[in-house]
């Protein structure tokens, strides 16, 4: 189960996968992911961990719940 906070990039990929989303893709300005007609936009690869307040925004562009999310 990722948990709602710093996490790395690879592991947000991971984890958006198990929700059904492909890629990600390059595009853009930055990579993305999609699942169906949704398109969500992904952090460039940084080495940095992805702190909370990104990965608040990007789960709500995929409009997946913070508890969802935590019980993945």
């Amino acid at each position: 189960m990722p948990k709602f906070g710093p996490l790395k990039l690879r592991d947000l990929i991971k984890s958006l996968r198990q929700y059904g989303f492909e890629g990600p893709y390059a595009g853009g300005k930055h990579p993305f992911m999609v699942k169906g007609d949704l398109s969500i936009s992904i952090p460039n690869p940084h080495g940095g961990d992805i702190r909370r307040e990104l990965l608040k925004r990007i789960l709500k562009q995929a409009g997946i719940s913070k508890m969802e999310w935590e019980k993945l």
